[in-house]
Parts: structure tokens; C-alpha cells; sequence
């Protein structure tokens, strides 16, 4: 199999890194040899953090050049937009559609841009873009963005339902485990 690139790309405390953890425990138990590389701006709350999540039969690098991601999932949608030239043509964005304004736009140097979705699919992209936020809440904590995130995510992977639920159990602090699950289900039914 030839090698897949996924990157994560979200605002600093939104939990992208439990995610692409998740991510990469569920790939090597399907098998694959799987790479994960962190890379962070300021990513302590607000700042830009971006994780590439490779895998295949061997993986050499865990690095994803431009015009190399199959997918990008994003937790914000400026983020999304802002890593587009990494994803190959055709490549799908799995997107939420929450909207938090960077410095440039908090300090009044810039305007948040308008009509994002439409912009990233007339340059190529598929977009998959939900309200991951709003279903989160409902499942019981903001914090559970990254779970309904990977809950939609799992629609574009053939692996069984039992392995992202293993997945989930072994990253998942116990005391998370309910709320999570609830995140996931709902990420997938949406």
C-alpha cells in the first residue's frame, strides 16, 4: 500500500494532539506502520498547531510535503483553509466550521475571511464541513470537538467500529470515556 498523509490542523487547546495520538493507535492496530509529527506555533491556547499523521506498509518520514495530504481535518476553518496547498488535488477537508478569529482579526488589522468552504472547494477540495462544536456540546463538553471530529473522519476509512472504539478506550482517560464515546457517535451519525 502506498503511503496515506492526514494532517490535523487546528488553534492550540483544542485537543488536536489527543486526536492524531487516537489516529495513529487506531492505524497500527489495523496493521500499518504508521509516523506522527507534531509541529506547533504557539500553541498554547490560540496559536496554530499542526500535526502530520502518515502510514502504509513502511513509512520513512513523518514529515507531509505540499500537495502530499490525502485529507486534511481541521478543528477551525480558517485553519483549513490556511493548509490548503498541502492537500493533493482531489484531496477531501474534513472541517469544522467553528470560526475563532486569530490576532491579525482580534486587533483589528484584518477581517475574518468570508465564504471559506466555497473558496477551498472551488480550489479542488472536497469539504466535509460540520458544526463539530455545536455536537460536541450536546454530547456534553467543548472539549469534545476532536472526538466528533474523528467520529466524521471515520466515514472515509473502511475499519471496523470495534477499532475506533479500542482506539478511543486506550487514549481516553476512563473518567473521559463515556463523553467521548457520546462525541464520536455523533461526529459519525451527523
Amino acid at each position: 500500500m502506498e503511503t496515506k498523509n492526514i494532517m490535523i490542523v487546528g488553534v492550540g487547546g483544542q485537543g488536536s494532539l489527543l486526536a492524531s495520538k487516537l489516529l495513529g493507535h487506531l492505524l497500527m492496530g489495523q496493521g500499518f506502520d504508521v509516523k506522527v509529527s507534531e509541529v506547533h506555533g504557539m500553541s498554547q491556547r490560540g496559536g496554530s498547531v499542526v500535526t502530520f499523521v502518515r502510514y502504509g506498509d513502511k513509512v520513512y518520514s513523518p514529515v507531509i510535503d505540499k500537495g502530499q495530504a490525502d485529507a486534511i481535518v481541521s478543528f477551525e476553518l480558517l485553519e483549513a483553509a490556511r493548509w490548503l496547498q498541502y492537500l493533493k488535488p482531489g484531496g477531501r477537508v474534513v472541517t469544522n466550521t467553528q470560526q475563532i478569529d486569530p490576532m491579525p482579526v482580534i486587533t483589528g488589522a484584518a477581517e475574518y475571511p468570508g465564504k471559506l468552504v466555497g473558496k477551498m472547494e472551488a480550489a479542488g477540495a472536497k469539504v466535509d464541513a460540520l458544526d463539530c462544536l455545536g455536537l460536541a456540546e450536546q454530547a456534553g463538553s467543548a472539549k469534545a470537538v476532536n472526538l466528533v471530529l474523528l467520529g466524521r473522519l471515520s466515514h472515509y476509512f473502511d475499519f471496523p467500529p470495534e477499532a475506533w472504539q479500542e482506539a478511543i478506550e486506550a487514549c481516553v482517560p476512563g473518567k473521559f470515556l463515556e463523553l467521548n464515546r457520546r462525541a464520536f457517535a455523533l461526529g459519525q451519525r451527523a
